[in-house]
């Protein structure tokens, strides 16, 4: 039984588990998924421009109470 182990033991330690790397290709966003891509990046741009609008408005009210 030790007589099998051993060698056993050393042809799974020489397996190398990783895969070879793949070329990298690009990511073609799916077209039927084009209106959503485009309602997300419109909602970071709305989210974005909020954003802004709270921090002006905030340094607006942290003046305010200074004075």
């Amino acid at each position: 039984m030790k007589g099998c182990l051993i060698p056993l033991v050393l042809l799974l330690s020489a397996c190398n588990p990783t895969p070879p790397p793949q070329p990298k290709t690009e990511d073609k966003p799916n077209p039927v998924f084009g209106t959503q891509i485009q309602s997300v990046r419109k909602a970071q741009a709305v989210e974005a421009q909020v954003m802004d609008t709270a921090d002006a408005q905030r340094k607006q009210i942290d003046n305010a109470t200074q004075q």
